[in-house]
């Protein structure tokens, strides 16, 4: 008589009947837990399965057939506390046959499980415009349902991943919706620089995206009192490639500025409407009393807590910027409203170097430009020294630099292979450290400048003259100490967006709402600032 599934083939013997019985049973479980059903084998093979052993340990086939699988099911988790001698009876073949069946049947076991204990893959931030779809039950915005890949068989183990230390991650309360984007764009006589950042702690926030490019706006404006063709469409460029960004992503609010290029430039307007129509982006020309307070609004936390004034200075690329801040007992969280005295010297590291030369400086140059920022300086009435060190207010002060200069000085320092922002922002320099680095700047040619790695081409025949505009500052403030920093006006226009918008009060869980009002209240100030984006 023939098989049925294998012709003219003879009866098999137990121990082959036993393996085929185990892909039959390994098959009837393929899937989610489901059984394949199929037609019933009258074969004598089938029949002659039932005096050897089979993948039941030694019972026959036909009876594991017939019984049903939820007994089945019973008994293969219980097969470990079975007697021995009912193991050594079934032959040879037995212990091998069980053997792989427990090795295929512990790979299901950790694959059922592995699908429940899938590590978080890092993906980008999802779009602000829809930052719920797809979310994972207990993912955070970004983390598809889809993303994690499913692990093989066998390899469940060595594919889990250790879920990401999520630093600087923004707070959201139960039932908030994600924190919102906002945007600060600052086109200066040097550079066009973009932010985008969503808030996390209070007064802290974490970029998403950002650009900067030198374009060099001002380049000629002391000469020739306007903007060039070039330097417009140097600027025109970089700021398409900043529309692009914003236009990726939804912002709640943005502020784009234009500082002392664009204000003091004859055709400072008619450039704005180019950029406009070209661009699509409107930018404002802000004062200089604008740009000094925003100054001081990015570099609130880099005050020291123990020291009640500082002097800060921002040195830039046509114009510089010095606050006299006094902080008292009662501290605002807006630096800015410590200001007492500020001013805003018409010069910058561009129009100085263009000025005097910033290719070639020798020392009695570097003296030149020197002795011209302190006559600027003059003119301006502030506390003296010992004021600021004792007395009202307060016990010592120090200086707060944020410009391209210090940060250069900084790097240098260090001795950076790359410039290196995480090192940079915040790092404190005696006095004697950034005179021994602005007299070792001025020992070098411009050569030596250009291929210093923390300076570049672009800063070579500026940086001189930004450490000559430092110096007059040190000369009328003198400090035992400086603090640096990689920041300024885009910060300081991100953290007032954000301080008033209470975007980080509303970030906070709802126990801790109480005093800032109700929830309608809360949506009423939230419609408020919507209609004054930009």
């Amino acid at each position: 008589m023939k098989d049925p599934d294998h012709g003219d083939k003879p009866p098999e013997s137990g121990a082959s009947a036993a393996g085929r019985s185990e892909g039959r049973m390994g098959a009837s479980r393929g899937g989610k837990g489901k059984r394949r059903r199929r037609k019933p084998s009258g074969s004598p093979s089938a029949i002659a399965s039932g005096s050897g052993p089979s993948g039941e340990a030694g019972r026959p086939a036909a009876l594991n057939e017939a019984e049903p699988s939820r007994k089945r099911k019973r008994r293969r988790r219980s097969k470990s506390a079975r007697p021995q001698d009912q193991s050594a009876a079934s032959g040879a073949s037995a212990p091998a046959s069980d053997a792989a069946l427990s090795d295929k049947r512990g790979a299901q076991k950790r694959n059922r499980k592995a699908r429940h204990r899938r590590g978080l893959q890092g993906r980008p931030l999802a779009s602000a415009s829809n930052p719920t779809t797809n979310l994972r039950p207990g993912g955070r915005p970004g983390e598809r349902s889809g993303d994690a890949p499913r692990p093989r068989s066998g390899e469940a183990a060595a594919q889990q991943q250790a879920r990401p230390e999520r630093l600087g991650a923004p707070f959201v309360a139960p039932g908030e919706p994600p924190a919102p984007l906002y945007a600060a764009l600052d086109l200066g006589t040097n550079n066009c620089r973009l932010l985008i950042a969503q808030p996390t702690r209070p007064g802290q926030f974490r970029v998403v995206d950002a650009f900067s490019r030198i374009v060099r706006l001002g380049e000629g404006l002391g000469a020739s009192g306007r903007l060039s063709e070039d330097a417009m469409e140097r600027s025109v460029e970089a700021l398409k490639v900043c529309a692009a960004k914003l236009g990726a992503r939804s912002i709640r609010r943005r502020r784009l500025i234009a500082t002392e290029a664009a204000r003091a430039a004859a055709n400072g307007e008619a450039f704005m409407n180019r950029v406009a129509e070209e661009t699509g982006l409107e930018l404002e020309i802000i004062d200089r009393e604008t740009e000094a307070r925003l100054a001081v609004s990015g570099c609130s936390s880099l005050v020291d807590r123990e020291t009640r004034s500082v002097v800060l200075f921002d040195i830039g690329g046509g114009s510089s910027e010095i606050a006299v801040i006094r902080i008292g007992e009662n501290r605002s969280s807006r630096l800015a409203n410590h200001i007492t005295h500020w001013t805003s010297l018409p010069v910058g590291v561009v129009t100085l170097s263009e000025r005097h030369g910033g290719e070639h400086v020798t020392p009695q140059s570097f003296e030149v430009m020197v002795r011209e920022v302190e006559a600027m300086l003059a003119g301006f009435e502030s506390p003296s020294v010992d004021a600021l060190a004792s007395g009202s207010y307060g016990g010592g002060f120090h200086l707060i630099g944020t410009s391209g200069t210090v940060t250069t000085l900084a790097g240098v320092h260090l001795d950076l292979p790359r410039y290196d922002r995480r090192r940079v922002d915040g790092l404190w320099l005696s006095d004697d450290e950034v005179s021994a680095m602005q007299a070792r700047l001025l020992s070098w040619d411009f050569a030596a400048r250009a291929a210093n790695p923390c300076i570049g081409p672009d800063r070579a025949d500026l940086v001189l003259a930004g450490c000559a505009i430092l110096e007059a500052i040190r000369r009328r403030w003198p400090s035992s100490r400086m603090r640096v920093a990689d920041r300024g006006l885009r910060e300081g226009l991100l953290t007032d967006m954000m301080a008033d918008d209470g975007a980080w009060r509303r970030g906070r869980p709802r126990r801790h709402q109480r005093s800032f009002g109700s929830p309608q209240a809360g949506e009423e100030r939230v419609k408020r600032h919507e209609g004054t984006e930009a």
